[in-house]
């Protein structure tokens, strides 16, 4: 009987211990935030939460604030940070720099004429030395805890709450309305010099006097947390990014959202700020495509796709991992996205300079890097031998990575060695394609379809980048450097004139969405990779009846790459493409250009069989390209106008 009792009540016990875990387990299901049904959920075209996304935000938040870190009271935590090699270092870089003064704040007259010049080296490098200086010294403060930052600390906080304006002065209106007092604004500089006064709060503050604390509350609120939600309201001028697919809606939302969790007082208020930092990242992540593909190149995934994982990151601690943005609802794009700079590359650390990008590709140790590997297992490109250390990153993202050199196993790396990139990678959402040779000296090309109203634009549709080895040798020249008249869509260097695409009866490609390229067919073999695109949609030219722009990479031998344009129109029409180039080249006759860089030879052949053509050589006229300069276009047209027609440009390498 005792034995029959006993059974019943270990089946009953079993019964119930099951039933909780179950209801743990339901319990923890609902506790999550459901990305896919809380985006489902935003009203069309405003940043702010709905009545429905709040209700689902009070089962995940929290009731107090963010605490980023542990104060500098706890010095069990504090020690440990101290014994490590990198808090050490950190510690003897904060002494370097402790007699240095704050280089802010900055004259009016130099802020506007900054502003009028776009000239960002009279104000640019004092404004961010002065707030990587703070960062050193409260984290040093914090290691050290004997006061001996603590002045500077006081004098930097006052420094940067003096300031008239915390934004760069390009980012200001043609009237310095922030400048000022009209209207507050953020911008990249202004939400960090935000963190870092909530920093100092949120981590030394009880070192500080009451006053200083009260001023820190008193300009986060006017400076960052108020113009932030306002705009999230009422889609206002003074912070259109909220709606950006760029980097700045990831850099200044991060640091907007980080200054309301950590220091406002009102539960509600930071509520609001992490609703209206999802429905942000919504449009942010619409930028990339399904492949990962990011229009704003390798150089800005590092800056925004780093700050949108710092913003992760700190939502997850936050939650307690309640909300996770590193999937967001679509784990695959994302885990795309975090590969973007390997399967970016056309030879190992080269990528094409398309928009405002970069030609230069390297795992850096940045912070980006590190959360790709750690979140997505992103294979990396090769290591630039020139590792970011703790100095490099801000002081938010340093607490951190902090963090995960305390849990991680030592013997373990983070960074995933770089694969050997596939012979083709095709970005069919935004149309580009990499095509690789595998030649001793491989022979590559990178090609564009997109469209003109990508970030950071340039009229750019059937663009290429061809790299013979590790060098760039003929294409897209990239970005002009960021002075005064850069962002113009007529700049030579980001209108289609100074692009290896066609001109058309002196037409050149018009700027907006509907002005596109589309991939119509694709080839990838062994030998031969082939790709057509139609890029008529990209002009005005109402003649043209057809534009057909197309790629062969034919790997066998030593290799040769030839770039067809058909057209016809009509009416006769005045008609060139142009082979582009930063590289030493010379115009061998009419029908041939040899281009020289580092220790490689590439012949360029152009030929048709419907008309006689022309080359003619021009500098390109502008004096500073982020690639270097000088640039050169060398024009290929048909001597007289035609109705119809083909040039091809082959290249192929002298060795």
């Amino acid at each position: 009987m005792r034995n029959k009792w006993g059974k019943i009540i270990c089946i009953v016990l079993g019964n119930l211990i099951l039933a909780t875990i179950l209801l743990s387990c339901i319990k923890l299901d609902k506790d999550l935030l459901d990305i896919n049904k809380y985006f489902a959920s935003a009203t069309k075209d405003i940043i702010y939460p709905s009545s429905e996304q709040i209700e689902m935000l009070k089962a995940v938040l929290p009731k107090e604030a963010f605490q980023p870190a542990p104060p500098i009271s706890d010095r069990t935590y504090w020690n440990k940070i101290a014994a490590m090699a990198s808090g050490k270092n950190y510690l003897k870089l904060a002494l370097s720099e402790l007699d240095e003064k704050p280089e802010v704040p900055i004259a009016d007259s130099i802020y506007r004429r900054a502003n009028l010049e776009g000239n960002r080296g009279i104000y640019k490098p004092r404004y961010y030395r002065t707030m990587e200086r703070l960062e050193h010294f409260i984290l040093a403060e914090c290691i050290e805890n004997k006061g001996r930052f603590l002045s500077q600390i006081n004098t930097y906080l006052n420094a940067i709450m003096d300031m008239k304006s915390w934004l760069h002065p390009n980012h200001d209106d043609n009237e310095n309305g922030v400048l000022e007092g009209r209207r507050v604004s953020i911008d990249l500089g202004a939400r960090r010099f935000g963190s870092d006064l909530a920093l100092a709060q949120v981590l030394v503050g009880e070192k500080l006097s009451k006053n200083v604390n009260e001023k820190i509350t008193e300009q986060l609120k006017w400076r960052i947390v108020d113009t932030y939600l306002t705009s999230c309201k009422k889609n206002d001028i003074n912070n259109r990014w909220i709606k950006s697919t760029s980097n700045w809606n990831s850099v200044c939302t991060s640091g907007s959202m980080f200054v309301a969790i950590a220091t406002s007082t009102n539960e509600d208020e930071r509520l609001e700020a992490v609703g209206s930092a999802l429905n942000s990242m919504k449009h942010y992540l619409s930028g990339f495509g399904e492949d990962g593909y990011c229009s704003e190149g390798a150089g800005y995934w590092n800056y925004g796709f780093g700050h949108y994982l710092y913003l992760a990151q700190i939502l997850h601690d936050y939650t307690d991992g309640r909300i996770n943005l590193f999937d967001a609802g679509n784990p695959e794009k994302l885990k795309n996205v975090g590969n973007f700079p390997e399967t970016y590359q056309i030879h190992t650390g080269i990528c094409a300079p398309f928009s405002d990008g970069v030609s230069k590709v390297s795992n850096d140790g940045g912070f980006a890097y590190n959360m790709s590997a750690r979140k997505y297992g992103a294979g990396m490109p090769v290591d630039s031998g020139k590792r970011k250390t703790h100095d490099s990153f801000s002081a938010a993202f340093q607490l951190i990575e902090w963090e995960y050199e305390a849990l991680v196993d030592k013997t373990k790396k983070d960074v995933q060695p770089a694969s050997e990139l596939q012979d083709y990678t095709y970005f069919d959402d935004v149309g580009m394609v990499i095509s690789r040779g595998k030649q001793n000296i491989p022979l590559s090309i990178a090609i564009k379809a997109g469209h003109n109203s990508e970030n950071h634009n340039h009229s750019d549709v059937g663009t290429y980048t061809i790299v013979l080895d590790d060098q760039i040798m003929s294409g897209d020249i990239g970005a002009p450097s960021y002075i005064a008249g850069a962002f113009a869509p007529d700049n030579p260097a980001r209108s289609s004139w100074g692009h290896p695409v066609p001109r058309i009866n002196h037409t050149l490609q018009s700027n907006g969405r509907e002005f596109e390229g589309t991939i119509t067919a694709t080839k990838f073999t062994e030998n031969l990779d082939r790709v057509v695109m139609d890029i008529k949609s990209a002009y005005e030219v109402p003649s043209l009846t057809k534009l057909i722009r197309t790629m062969e990479n034919d790997k066998s031998g030593v290799g040769a790459v030839s770039i067809i344009d058909e057209f016809s129109s009509t009416e006769a029409v005045a008609f060139g493409t142009a082979i582009m180039t930063l590289s030493e080249y010379e115009i061998i006759n009419a029908n041939t250009v040899v281009l020289h860089e580092g220790n490689q030879k590439l012949k360029a052949a152009v030929s048709s069989d419907t008309g006689a053509l022309k080359i003619r050589d021009e500098l390109v006229p502008v004096k500073h390209l982020r690639e270097g300069a000088p640039a050169y276009r060398i024009g290929v047209d048909f001597t007289e106008p035609i109705k119809e027609g083909s040039i091809t440009v082959k290249y192929t390498p002298i060795l």
